[in-house]
């Protein structure tokens, strides 16, 4: 990565002197750098006391105009995602890029009038930032909410079966559906207990059909099984089968609410993708900032 250092130089007789003596010195001779001139305008001073004044001030200013710019800077990189090595391309100063933007740089004379004093020059600074700042909250929070909401989504329908959502692992005729006595449930087994599974699983109560239990998905450390019983003997079934480390998932097989899950993740990330293609075309402001400075 390119660094940057703002150099004040000892001044000769006129500026273009000075110019030309750093640039024979560091790029011509040594090769030791690429110059280039950042043009600052000749500025209301004040008084010493004024500037004394104003010089702690600028420090904190400095660190918070850092800040803000960091945030904005995470908050593309977040946004972007997978396309975050377009990091850079994404982040522009009034329509530039960082270098050409520092390499190119103009006073505003309309943002920044030059018969204002050094310190309301530095209030507009400030004020300008922290608008920033609010916007890129008020921003973020709508993405933050929608991706927070889709990480929850997508969590349940990974990780081990004892806890993840199983309605995108079965299926419409893995159940008894409609029957005035008959249920299916689904248990979750641990992969060394199939075999005791497949031996008590008819035996937990009365009531059980038998060879009904069918293996529907397996992860690493667990099965899923379904089992068809009486709907009068589930809670007996499901605190034999908690003794002998079978865990009945508290599920119902619903057409319409499993149709409505998947329909919720893809309207998620659909609004996640909008709110990216959003933030892409509104840019949150633009910023002067060097990465080192050097007096």
């Amino acid at each position: 990565m390119t660094e940057y250092w703002l150099i004040s130089a000892p001044g000769d007789k006129t500026c273009q002197q000075t110019w030309e003596t750093l640039n024979n010195l560091t790029s011509r001779q040594h090769t030791l750098s690429v110059n280039y001139k950042f043009a600052i305008p000749d500025l209301k001073v004040g008084t010493l006391d004024q500037l004394v004044g104003l010089s702690d001030d600028l420090g904190k200013l400095d660190s918070y105009v850092e800040s803000v710019t960091r945030k904005v800077s995470n908050y593309l990189g977040e946004v972007l995602e997978d396309q975050r090595d377009k990091l850079a391309e994404n982040l522009l100063a009034n329509g530039s890029d960082l270098a050409s933007y520092l390499t190119r740089f103009q006073w505003d004379i309309a943002k920044y009038p030059i018969k204002q004093s050094l310190r309301n020059i530095s209030d507009i600074i400030s004020k300008q930032v922290s608008q920033i700042d609010s916007d890129l909250k008020t921003k973020s929070a709508p993405y933050n909410s929608l991706k927070t909401s889709l990480q929850s989504i997508e969590r349940k329908q990974t990780g081990s079966l004892l806890t993840r959502n199983v309605a995108d692992l079965v299926k419409k005729d893995h159940f008894i559906l409609d029957s005035e006595y008959l249920t299916t449930v689904l248990v979750v087994v641990p992969k060394v207990n199939f075999g005791d599974w497949n031996a008590k699983y008819e035996k937990l109560t009365e009531m059980v059909v038998p060879r009904s239990s069918q293996l529907i998905y397996e992860d690493q450390e667990h099965g899923l099984f379904t089992v068809t019983l009486f709907q009068k003997v589930v809670d007996e079934f499901k605190h034999h089968a908690r003794e002998n480390r079978f865990m009945v998932k508290d599920f119902v097989y619903n057409e319409e609410e499993v149709a409505a899950g998947k329909n919720e993740l893809s309207k998620l990330a659909s609004d996640k993708k909008k709110q990216f293609v959003s933030s892409q075309e509104k840019k949150i402001g633009s910023f002067k900032r060097t990465s080192k400075i050097k007096v």
